[in-house]
């Protein structure tokens, strides 16, 4: 994180444009893309951290990174980070700061000190000249620079995260497809940690987010047990008898998590949404109209394309 990138970032006063973004809005990513800068002041966060940063949806973030341009307060080198090389790096134009790093260099003969036993090479940027300890600093190249790098006040358990793979998300996942596989038993099985690698390996040239990853694997799991692993002959895969799929209306956490997706679907989003509408607004619709059951049912077979695995009962 660079201490000037902030400040500068906070000074910055941002132009208000007809059709354009809000500037408290701008700010908001041009402080997220500060608060990941590194010594040169550059920043290659990814558009799903600057999503998760700023809750907005990414057309707005997309729309804004380009206003910032236009702006001329960033800029893009040109320069490709990332596990794809595809995300792109971006340079904070009109930071002055004092974070240089130190260059070395000889004493001149000239100087008084030259037979002391302090002779030798000493750095030339005023802020070190006081000191005899070299202050640290984070190389460009560090992986505390990257496409998810995270501010140093996080907990642990954040800095410490390396995968994707999250239990609590895969968990509700699997159970909005289908309540009736026994989440505990599957995870805790010899296969799933197979399938988990092979799930990685086919998807690693592919750029998703982590709820993307986690939405999809869910899937994949879920079809791995019913067509290789699910044993008819044995109970603890499913649960009790009356528990499975039924007809059934969708629960409140239902109607938000698929309003979510069906507002992201292609075909359905382009059928049913406005004109200039964001994500966010279609999801709200989508969930006003998921409340009517009859509506529900009409829309089963688009549910069904985004993990629901059940059966919608007609209107009562």
């Amino acid at each position: 994180m660079s201490l000037d990138a902030n400040i500068w970032a906070w000074k910055v006063r941002q132009k208000q444009k007809k059709g354009g973004s809000i500037k408290a809005l701008k700010r908001l990513v041009l402080l997220s893309l500060a608060d990941r800068a590194s010594e040169d002041h550059c920043a290659y966060p990814s558009i799903a951290r600057l999503v998760e940063d700023t809750e907005m949806d990414r057309k707005t973030v997309l729309k804004i990174i380009d206003e910032l341009v236009e702006d001329g307060l960033i800029e893009d080198t040109g320069e490709r980070k990332g596990r794809t090389k595809q995300v792109k790096v971006y340079r904070l134009l009109g930071v002055n700061g004092r974070e240089t790093v130190p260059t070395m260099e000889l004493f001149k003969a000239e100087n008084d000190d030259l037979k002391s036993t302090n002779n030798g090479t000493v750095p030339t940027t005023e802020q070190f000249q006081q000191f005899h300890e070299r202050v640290p600093t984070i190389p460009v190249n560090s992986p505390n620079v990257g496409t998810r790098n995270l501010s140093k006040n996080l907990s642990l358990e954040s800095k410490n995260k390396k995968s994707w793979f999250c239990f609590k998300k895969l968990r509700e996942e699997i159970y909005l497809a289908d309540d009736s596989i026994d989440f505990e038993t599957i995870m805790n099985s010899k296969w799933a940690e197979r399938e988990k690698r092979a799930f990685e390996i086919y998807n690693a040239e592919k750029t998703m987010s982590d709820d993307l990853m986690i939405y999809h694997f869910a899937d994949w799991v879920i079809n791995a047990y019913r067509t290789k692993y699910s044993n008819n002959q044995n109970p603890a895969f499913a649960k009790p008898a009356g528990t499975g799929s039924k007809t059934q209306q969708l629960s409140e956490k239902q109607i938000h998590t698929f309003a979510q997706k069906l507002s992201q679907h292609p075909e359905f989003s382009s059928k049913f949404s406005e004109p200039g509408e964001s994500y966010d607004k279609l999801a709200a619709r989508i969930a006003e109209k998921l409340e009517d059951p009859a509506q529900a049912k009409k829309w089963e077979s688009y549910l069904k394309q985004v993990g629901f695995n059940g059966s919608l009962g007609a209107a009562v």
